[in-house]
């Protein structure tokens, strides 16, 4: 497995398959944490690290290890180790996405996993154990249940066209910045929805919202499971100029910079997003 174009369709099902057990197997070990005592502290960013993504991203490191040995694992909670490349083909973990809402007791916060290869997310899960549904994607998206602590019968689901009644955007309760507002400005917005975590790519692949944009800084596993459900769901992920994100490339911070994921590829054009974000948002944590 050493690129983009060696994996095959089925191979990337089946890898996509794998991937949400085991999003959803340590989703149930986020849900017995949740709203109890979670012991936790500040990393070095200002952002929180608590008992339940530690305990997440040992089994998932594990899982992933055992299933797929020989590949690079990139984990949240273990990059600060790292300072090499980690090569064209590896894994980009989040054990714990919105760590502030789940020790707020709040049910959006996710469990991501994304096999990257060639830069690019070629099969991923992303999953929502607060709200009991998980999304994966090989070469198409599909959504389950979560049931027992594994994934449910999954169904396509594919991200809309623009509605003519207007876009539903979906902004970070705890992250906000006036390029992103400036951005939203100049597009049809009919509603704005505050939703934590990585479940915003969820939400628009599965077409029930049109577009999320963040100009403050996130990291590649906050990113890269979402961006490929939506983008094998019908939508896409862009950046300034209309390029996708480029994973593996960013240095050992592995930073993103700013993004929009769109349900409808033909909002890009008429996007502005800023070749950087501003200095109040580079300063903030590093979650959506």
């Amino acid at each position: 497995m050493t690129g983009a174009t060696t994996i095959s369709g089925p191979e990337r099902e089946r890898i996509a398959a794998v991937l949400a057990e085991i999003a959803c197997a340590a989703g149930e070990i986020l849900r017995r944490y949740h709203r109890g005592p979670c012991p936790h502290a500040l990393k070095p960013d200002g952002s929180p690290s608590s008992a339940a993504d530690v305990e997440a991203e040992d089994l998932i490191v594990a899982a992933l290890t055992e299933r797929f040995p020989g590949i690079a694992v990139v984990a949240e909670e273990r990059a600060q180790d790292a300072t090499a490349r980690p090569g064209d083909t590896f894994f980009l973990v989040d054990p714990l996405d919105g760590t502030r809402d789940f020790l707020a007791g709040t049910p959006d916060y996710s469990v991501n996993i994304a096999l990257v290869a060639g830069a690019r997310p070629v099969a991923a899960a992303l999953a929502a154990p607060g709200l009991g549904r998980v999304w994966w994607a090989g070469s198409a998206t599909v959504e389950a249940a979560v049931i027992a602590g594994r994934p449910g019968i999954g169904r396509p689901v594919h991200a809309r066209a623009v509605p003519e009644t207007g876009l539903v955007a979906l902004g970070s309760r705890r992250h906000g910045d006036a390029e992103t507002a400036t951005c939203l400005a100049a597009l049809p917005v009919l509603e704005t929805r505050q939703v934590g975590s990585a479940l915003k790519f969820g939400l628009i692949a599965a077409g029930e919202a049109d577009i999320y944009v963040r100009c403050g800084p996130t990291m590649e596993w906050d990113t890269a499971a979402g961006d490929h459900i939506v983008a094998a769901a019908g939508g896409c992920v862009v950046v300034p100029g209309g390029g996708p994100i480029r994973y593996g490339e960013n240095g050992p911070d592995h930073r993103n910079g700013p993004f929009a994921a769109l349900g409808d590829p033909a909002l890009a054009s008429r996007l502005a997003l800023p070749s950087c974000g501003s200095r109040s948002a580079q300063l903030s944590a590093a979650h959506p």
